[in-house]
């Protein structure tokens, strides 16, 4: 003779499994449409302006900073690769101007920092001026340490930090 107590796992083990599978999601049988860019009513688009900071960070997709190894200011095949791409952009819109700001890790004496800032943002510009952007059109600046965009002391942060971001002047 078997007593509702011997059943009682069994009971709960199903209930477990039916309450799961209820809540498995199944796809649809029909996806929803491709998003369409959002205009107005005269059709010019609500992206970012042509020409304007805000569409040269969404055309570089990241592009528009490059890393560098601890004390060191060489632009590597990346990085070029990156300002290719940046030169590509600035060679659509002539008149624009940029600043390069370059920045240090937290290791290290504020001077120091500056200077190896000073270092990243010089070499990113020289190599754009050496792909035929001209120089005056590039302005640099040093943050040195002073404004990371990782917080934290390990190497994670330290190469976040270790970077010459491009800015366009508005």
């Amino acid at each position: 003779m078997t007593t509702a107590s011997q059943f009682k796992p069994a009971l709960l083990l199903v209930a477990g499994s039916l309450a799961l599978s209820a809540c498995a999601s199944k796809a649809p049988k029909e996806l929803p449409p491709d998003p369409v860019p959002v205009t107005t009513n005269s059709g010019e688009s609500l992206g970012p302006r042509p020409g304007s900071q805000a569409d040269f960070v969404a055309s570089m997709m990241g592009d528009d900073t490059i890393y560098f190894d601890t004390d060191r200011y060489n632009i590597d095949s990346v990085d070029a690769a990156a300002l290719g791409r940046q030169a590509v952009w600035l060679g659509r819109y002539p008149a624009k101007r940029i600043t390069i700001e370059g920045h240090a890790d937290e290791r290290g004496t504020r001077d120091y920092n500056l200077a190896l800032g000073e270092r990243r943002a010089n070499a990113a510009k020289n190599h754009l001026a050496s792909i035929g952007i001209d120089p005056s059109r590039i302005s640099t600046v040093s943050y040195g340490k002073e404004r990371p965009v990782a917080l934290g002391s390990d190497e994670s942060a330290w190469a976040q930090n270790r970077r010459a971001v491009t800015v366009t002047l508005d």
